[in-house]
């Protein structure tokens, strides 16, 4: 009897709305390429621990299904934050996961997810080499945050930026509309972006024709140096009525704090040592509220930056499917420890391409904005910048609309 070539794979980190067309990519690449059984960990490695998983055959039924679920945001087969120990730390742990793969007769596994996510494959990769085990382990790169190394950018990023620059246009038109007799107002939005100001940077694109964008731009990669902030915004207010402005939430201060800590906020700490950073939009309207007397409200884009499958860009969506594939092609042709990222072959017209790295070369790097991409002052972007982003905002993906309804494929457990 022929042995049984299955293949697993799971989704990881914060989700965005591509994420699930990276899997679709993967469950439609396997089966073309003769896989038996494609098994979904349901919520990561964590779930994987639990013996948690799902035959994705019970799921999707036919290629309407697969066009549904790349029009589906979030993580179809949920998702953790869950930080694997070092080797050295806890053995068990490897043994346990390999004990399941190898019950499963797993010969690749496929990890949909950012920075942490790699980490995982680097580590389970160089386990099962240590050990002799035979499972392909493989990457899959989705992050709106657009902060992974060595991929030209990550599948979920032009989508969300696609979204904040929409959604900075209408709050620009809003704040302009409600403006009246030299009463002047202050918006403050706040988007997502630790230390990499990608996102944020996405607010640039809603300069166009008929719209200014947003007056200034504040990204984590510059210290925030808040008096000059005030004085800009004061230049601003003796100019016109409404002044926008779009802050990364992990702007710091020179003494290294994050501007949202000045409000006694960010004391969540994630498995990965992460801070939960909020309120950042919310202390600097208060702050200028109180010194110019003018009206200040804060937005926060919040986890509508990452679900917002509606606002989809067309190249974002294939780009993810073409990773998924990518990466169950890599591993049947026996890759492993290895993450699929996108090269930009053109911009005009925009084309882009499948690449395959070694994982340890992108786990636990961070790419950030390049400095020559913030003006001088620190204060917006450059046409570099735009330039880099426009290309990936472009298209639309149509949803499956039921009673005016957005329709989404949803685990059926």
């Amino acid at each position: 009897m022929a042995k049984q070539r299955n293949i697993i794979v799971g989704q990881s980190g914060g989700p965005t709305a591509v994420i699930n067309s990276s899997l679709a990519g993967v469950y439609k690449t396997a089966k073309e390429r003769g896989f038996h059984t494609i098994y979904g960990m349901l919520h990561g490695v964590q779930g994987l621990l639990d013996e948690q998983y799902v035959d994705l055959s019970t799921q999707i039924h036919s290629d309407m299904d697969i066009e549904l679920l790349k029009r589906t945001p979030s993580a179809f087969l949920g998702s953790c934050r869950y930080k694997l120990p070092e080797i050295h730390e806890d053995v068990a742990i490897y043994e346990r996961i390999f004990e399941i793969l190898d019950k499963l007769e797993i010969e690749a596994f496929v990890y949909i997810g950012g920075n942490d996510s790699m980490d995982t494959i680097k580590k389970l990769s160089d386990y099962a080499i240590i050990k002799g085990h035979k499972q392909k382990f493989l990457g899959v790169p989705k992050t709106i945050d657009n902060d992974l190394a060595l991929t030209d950018h990550t599948p979920g990023f032009g989508s969300a930026a696609k979204y904040i620059a929409t959604s900075t246009k209408e709050v620009i038109r809003d704040a302009t509309g409600m403006t009246y007799n030299d009463k002047e107002a202050i918006t403050i939005i706040e988007v997502m972006g630790r230390n990499a100001g990608w996102l944020t940077g996405a607010t640039a694109l809603a300069r166009t024709e008929e719209c200014e964008g947003p007056d200034l731009i504040y990204l984590p990669e510059v210290v925030f140096d808040i008096d000059k902030f005030l004085d800009k915004t004061k230049e601003l207010l003796a100019k016109k009525e409404s002044v926008v402005i779009a802050v990364s939430e992990g702007i710091k201060v020179a003494d290294g704090r994050y501007v949202c800590e000045l409000s006694g906020g960010a004391d969540y700490v994630d498995a990965f040592g992460h801070k939960q950073l909020q309120g950042t939009a919310a202390y600097l309207a208060g702050f200028l509220g109180k010194e110019t007397g003018c009206k200040t409200r804060s937005i926060e884009f919040s986890t509508l930056q990452r679900s917002a499958s509606h606002m989809a860009s067309r190249v974002d969506v294939n780009e993810a499917f073409m990773v998924g594939g990518a990466a169950v092609k890599a591993a049947d042709e026996g890759e492993s420890g290895k993450m699929v990222v996108i090269d930009r072959l053109s911009d005009d017209p925009y084309t882009s391409a499948v690449g395959i790295y070694d994982v340890h070369r992108i786990a636990n790097n961070e790419k950030v904005v390049p400095r020559e991409w913030i003006n001088e002052e620190g204060d917006y972007v450059t046409d570099a910048f735009i330039n880099y982003i426009e290309p990936l905002i472009q298209g639309f993906y149509q949803p499956f609309m039921v009673n005016g309804l957005p329709q989404h494929l949803v685990l059926k457990k």
